[in-house]
């Protein structure tokens, strides 16, 4: 079954309360995403330790419910 964008936007904002994100559905079909995730937390981790953050927040849902997931993460920028 397909999972709805809405829903992997709040448990990653529920996992990382101060991110900011951008959830694209790749191929149309509910199953295949893009999501870019900038937190102020991700400042000064390694983009693994960034990533593994938002897997983290996702749970037992990547894999299963969640297909795939193209994911960008960032520290916001300073002006």
């Amino acid at each position: 079954m397909p999972m709805p964008a809405a829903e992997i936007e709040a448990l990653i904002r529920e996992g990382i309360p101060d991110a900011q994100v951008e959830i694209t559905d790749l191929a149309g079909d509910g199953d295949h995403y893009a999501a870019r995730v900038v937190s102020e937390s991700f400042r000064g981790k390694t983009r693994v330790a960034q990533q593994r953050a938002v897997y983290a927040a996702l749970g037992e849902r990547v894999g299963g419910e969640l297909h795939a997931l193209q994911l960008t993460t960032a520290a916001p920028v300073k002006e």
